[in-house]
């Protein structure tokens, strides 16, 4: 997998995804999405947060502590970031839950079926 560096050159990223492996994650993500992880969960939200697209699905705050949607990063950041109509999000926890669960299903093809909370 290449991602784009800041001079623009191409490097190679040193993590991937084993969706075999690293399901494994998916729980502790899911009961503490904020705050100290496993090395493992680190790695694989390292591989996450590199989209070599550039087209980065992130979390945009509405309302200071109360309200987030999510967004997509344009390549060129000169540009604006596009926000999602909906949902809107009033727990930064599920935000971020969403956030991943994208993130996993554009590096792995699966999706992840479970809810935030069950």
């Amino acid at each position: 997998m290449l991602r784009r560096a800041f001079g623009g050159e191409d490097t190679l990223m040193a993590y991937r995804i084993d969706p075999d492996r690293d399901r494994q994650y998916i729980d502790e993500f899911r009961r503490q999405p904020i705050g100290a992880h496993s090395p493992g969960l680190m790695r694989v939200l390292t591989t996450m947060r590199n989209d070599p697209t550039g087209n980065q699905v992130i979390l945009v705050c509405l309302k200071p502590f109360e309200k987030w949607a999510l967004g997509t990063m344009p390549p060129h950041r000169d540009e604006p970031v596009r926000v999602e109509s909906g949902p809107v999000f009033t727990s930064r926890e599920e935000a971020e839950w969403e956030v991943f669960r994208r993130r996993w299903r554009r590096l792995t093809g699966e999706d992840i079926n479970t809810p935030w909370r069950s």
